[in-house]
């Protein structure tokens, strides 16, 4: 196994990486999971929970938590990759509310979950808190909160706080304001992933790791220590799809970076503030993300890393030192009392785009293939609301979770390559490009804007 320098991972006290059992041979169960990430276990759980009668089979090729479930900002958010407006075109008002307010119950959902399994993952729900930090900034913060009132949120939801108000919550530098929402809890998101694991196990989930899977053929697993046949198949590898036969252009993988500063001393907490512990970012175009980590650090992520051309994914892309470099400027930028501090880890890994930038959930009996993920990093709390939806598919259940529009999505496949590279990378830049634009003239970025806001679905 490929350590990937997670914080999360090095804060594993008394659960080390150590795998469990790899398939022992050729088997049979009533369903097959192939991907021991949020998607697989939260399916594995719910499934356990709904008919504990079930033969439920985990595979994983490194051990639960590895991927993007063990390194990611620790966000479990009510945010989607698709925007509103999308689901409303296609689905209509209602719908598109339908399913923010499922992600809005399903951020509570895992906080249950987490306390009734007795999961040490630092889960506190302490909102999100986006800051308005140049002028350009301002109207497109205050047009999300009116955005947001077409949709039924009201300030309990969502709301815009002024300077004031955004400083009593962060003392960062440079803020003019900003939005607040509740919906969205910090977690340490690698324990989270190795708590749920272990309950799934406790619910009689049975976990092989160390086991690669090599295709999927009908209600067939074809691993690298034999044959699974199921009744039902739950393919929940994300990123990873990529890597499976017939399914390369199904997602891109894409790469996010994260650092992490050492604990900072309660001086610099008497300055920032900070105490609720709300996620953090602010309204630039190129995404970062931030916590206030239980142990008192700051780990802080972004997006900008290339794509890789053929979607390979490779060890090697968790390090950027471009990207690692722009990160610590944004952050001492935010708090120049962090000017000068090394970092202590410095981590990534790929997260799974599709072509719509719209995640979907899917089970076709017929074939007994199963499928949930297309989360563009939002899937801390969508996987739970995945896992919980694909339980109910696969167990027969009408609810109001298997009515949401984006059950049986299917994304379009991405262009074969060079094609694939060319346009990811050339929409990987417009972000930075427009933030520069909005750093020098102090007002927003329009062209750009409009045009990766087409490529995203908005």
């Amino acid at each position: 196994m490929t350590a990937s320098g997670s914080l999360w991972h090095d804060d594993l006290a008394g659960d080390p990486l150590h795998p469990r059992p790899p398939l022992p041979g050729d088997t049979d169960a009533d369903v097959c999971v192939v991907g021991a990430g949020y998607t697989g276990l939260w399916t594995a759980y719910e499934l356990m929970r709904r008919d504990p009668s079930l033969r439920v089979l985990v595979l994983e090729a490194e051990v639960a938590g590895f991927g993007a479930s063990g390194r990611n900002g620790g966000w479990c958010s009510a945010l989607l990759p698709m925007s509103l407006d999308g689901l409303a075109r296609s689905h209509g008002l209602f719908a598109a509310v339908a399913m923010q307010h499922a992600m809005h119950d399903t951020v509570d959902e895992v906080g249950r979950v987490v306390a009734a399994e007795r999961i040490d993952c630092g889960y506190t729900k302490g909102g999100t808190l986006t800051l308005a930090t140049s002028p350009a900034h301002v109207p497109r913060l205050q047009a999300t909160v009116a955005d947001g009132r077409r949709f039924h949120l009201d300030d309990g939801d969502l709301r815009w706080l002024d300077r004031h108000e955004a400083l009593a919550m962060v003392r960062a530098d440079g803020v003019l304001g900003g939005t607040f929402t509740p919906h969205c809890a910090a977690v340490q998101p690698a324990r989270l992933a190795r708590g749920l694991a272990r309950a799934c196990e406790r619910r009689g989930v049975t976990i092989h790791e160390r086991t690669r899977v090599r295709s999927i053929e009908g209600r067939t697993v074809v691993t690298s220590h034999g044959r699974v046949r199921a009744d039902v198949v739950v393919r929940a590898t994300e990123a990873w799809t990529a890597t499976l036969p017939g399914l390369r252009r199904s997602v891109a993988p894409v790469y996010s970076l994260m650092v992490a500063t050492p604990p900072l001393p309660d001086s610099f907490w008497d300055e920032v503030g900070w105490a609720s512990r709300c996620t953090l970012n602010d309204g630039r175009h190129l995404i970062i993300y931030a916590q206030r980590t239980a142990d008192g650090r700051i780990a802080f992520g972004g997006r900008g890393a290339p794509y890789h051309f053929g979607s390979r994914i490779d060890p090697r892309f968790d390090v950027d030192e471009r990207v690692f470099a722009e990160l610590r400027r944004v952050l001492a930028q935010l708090f120049p009392a962090l000017h000068g501090v090394e970092v202590t880890h410095r981590w990534g890994g790929p997260l799974a785009a599709p072509r719509d930038w719209h995640a979907g959930v899917r089970f076709d009996r017929a074939t007994g293939l199963a499928t949930a993920g297309g989360y563009v990093g939002d899937g801390v709390a969508t996987s739970n609301l995945a896992g919980r939806t694909l339980a109910d598919l696969v167990t027969g259940a009408d609810t109001p979770l298997t009515r949401l529009p984006w059950v049986g999505h299917r994304s379009p496949a991405w262009e074969p390559e060079p094609l694939r590279w060319l346009a990811i990378n050339s929409a990987l830049k417009l972000p930075e490009q427009a933030d520069a634009h909005e750093q020098r003239t102090g007002r927003p970025e329009r062209l750009r804007t409009w045009v990766l806001d087409r490529l995203l679905g908005h």
